[in-house]
């Protein structure tokens, strides 16, 4: 139940980074203020969706959910807990998941920190940002789903890659990512 929630909140954030790709852009064409302040309130909504979405694969692993495809290869009952729960970056589709985890992050913190732009500038680089998440909320939904499922389960995981096993794996991901994601940030404005 875990991984298809996981997988609706993925679905409902590509509807509102759709939303938010679009509808506020316009407003800003035409002046249109409500259409403009979707903005802010749809980056939030995308957040918390995708949060929503990283947690249930978090959860996925920590729980040793090996029906879940993602959970079955990459990782293992044997496997420590800080292990498991780097395991859910480990892979490629853990990895584009946290990568637009970070995206919607900066999304949302573009969106509370910008209150002395002008509406309309905000309207154009959030949705600019919108677009972005469309897309890679499309790849991941369409090629890289981390919430396949395996059927029958596996009895238990094949493991994390052992170059993956070190401290450095649990932070370095989250903090590169972080880093690079941001200049998506840059690129929207």
């Amino acid at each position: 139940m875990i991984p298809e929630l996981g997988l609706f909140a993925l679905v409902v954030a590509l509807f509102i980074a759709s939303a938010l790709a679009t509808l506020p852009i316009i407003g800003a064409a035409r002046s249109n203020l409500a259409w403009m302040q979707l903005a802010r309130p749809a980056a939030l909504a995308q957040f918390v969706f995708v949060l929503l979405a990283f947690g249930c694969l978090m959860a996925s692993f920590v729980n040793n959910d090996f029906s879940v495809v993602n959970v079955a290869t990459n990782s293992n009952s044997q496997l420590p807990l800080p292990y498991r729960m780097a395991a859910s970056w480990g892979s490629h589709e853990g990895s584009m998941l946290l990568w637009v985890l970070m995206l919607s992050g900066w999304t949302c913190a573009v969106s509370l920190l910008s209150r002395s732009l002008p509406l309309a500038m905000v309207a154009r680089v959030l949705g600019v940002m919108g677009f972005i998440s469309v897309g890679f909320l499309l790849f991941i939904l369409l090629t890289s789903n981390p919430f396949d499922r395996l059927l029958p389960p596996a009895m238990d995981g094949r493991d994390l890659n052992p170059l993956l096993q070190d401290p450095g794996m649990v932070i370095h991901p989250p903090m590169l990512y972080m880093g690079y994601v941001g200049f998506a940030v840059a690129f929207a404005f």
